[in-house]
């Protein structure tokens, strides 16, 4: 079993930043994709961003050039660095990392996190 745990949200004012940290722990043999997810109350889930293991990653069109997605793999964790944020962007977190064992790949998601913007 893999467990996620996020950190990071919290309450910022327009403009502000905040940075978002997930550390995998459990039965890890590799991990293939980190990702950050976000979802809205009446929303959809949405991809925020992701990295691959060989450090390509993407964005949506609404965060590019305001988030960075980062992973450490020594540490098994993923960072969401969060810029210019934006009222839209309040939202609750969530990071999925999917784990590649032989014969086997599984996606497992966290728990979430609170970010809340303030105009």
């Amino acid at each position: 079993q893999v467990r996620l745990v996020e950190s990071g949200g919290g309450l910022v004012l327009a403009g502000g930043s905040l940075r978002l940290s997930c550390v995998a722990s459990g039965n890890i043999f590799i991990i293939k994709d980190m990702e950050w997810y976000r979802q809205a109350p009446g929303e959809q889930r949405e991809l925020v961003a992701g990295v691959t293991s060989d450090g390509s990653t993407n964005y949506a069109n609404s965060v590019k050039g305001r988030f960075t997605i980062s992973g450490d793999n020594a540490k098994n964790t993923v960072y969401l660095q969060m810029n210019s944020l934006k009222p839209e962007d309040t939202a609750g977190y969530y990071c999925a990392v999917t784990v590649l064992r032989p014969g086997t790949t599984r996606t497992y998601w966290g728990q979430g996190t609170q970010v809340t913007v303030s105009s």
